[in-house]
């Protein structure tokens, strides 16, 4: 039986990860805060498991950690993680230039699934936007729109980011050249070999990204909306029974699903 550790365990996605390692058929090897925080010696939501705060000392006894916490924290959690030779699942977004450099060094020692949005249809999406760039061409711009919740703290989201770059390999651009975020004031006529990036922030909505390609008379629009945060927690539990079974490396959803 897969045995997991979940740090961030007492936050909303710890919590998801909990109920769907569980519903896996997985083990609950450990559930970490982190220290001080107020749930550490309460139960974890699964029988005989109590929140600790050691996440180190938790990896001896698991074949892999699913992590949603802050950038800080997921650098820390994947240092120790290669140091133990332990598997790594990371969907934690706004990663800092050191964290990603943190996560190619662990990958040397360790298979570790990187993904912004661990949805199994949007990691259809990407595939699919990448086919539509490639097969529409340069007739057709391309744009996306995002909405996530209010507290939502980046922007545009790992998930933009992330079908951005499908777009730009599907038209064979660089999407750091490419890309436009947002449009504010005589910002001029739009070029041809620009991808437009557009975040919108309010209430509860859990995630939702439309890939627009707007051409002569036409417009194509693909679209995934997440009605709850379980279908990123599901996910990362196939990334994780998927992680444990490969050599050390640096991964993404699409290598879980074979796209």
């Amino acid at each position: 039986m897969m045995r997991v550790v979940v740090p961030g365990a007492a936050g909303k996605m710890g919590r998801m990860v909990i109920e769907a390692v569980v519903e896996g058929g997985a083990q609950v090897a450990a559930a970490i805060e982190r220290r001080g925080h107020p749930q550490i010696g309460r139960a974890a939501g699964v029988e005989g498991v109590l929140v600790g705060d050691d996440f180190a000392a938790a990896l001896e006894s698991a074949d892999v950690y699913i992590d949603f916490t802050a950038p800080e924290a997921a650098q820390a959690h994947v240092e120790a993680a290669a140091t133990r030779r332990v598997a790594g699942v990371i969907g934690t977004t706004g990663l800092s230039p050191e964290a990603r450099t943190a996560i190619m060094h662990a990958a040397a020692h360790i298979p570790v699934v990187v993904a912004p949005n661990f949805s199994l249809g949007v990691t259809l999406v990407g595939a699919l936007v990448e086919q539509a760039a490639r097969v529409l061409g340069d007739g057709y711009d391309m744009e996306i729109v995002e909405l996530h919740h209010r507290a939502k703290r980046d922007a545009p989201s790992g998930t933009a980011l992330a079908l951005g770059e499908a777009m730009a390999r599907g038209r064979g651009l660089d999407l750091g050249t490419a890309r436009r975020s947002g449009r504010d004031g005589d910002v001029g006529a739009r070029p041809p070999a620009e991808i437009g990036l557009h975040a919108v922030r309010g209430g509860d909505v859990v995630g939702e990204h439309t890939a627009h390609f707007l051409g002569p008379g036409e417009r194509v629009e693909i679209t995934h909306r997440a009605s709850t945060r379980a279908v990123f927690a599901r996910g990362a539990v196939r990334a994780a029974r998927w992680a444990v079974t490969q050599p050390p490396g640096v991964y993404s959803m699409r290598d879980v699903l074979g796209l």
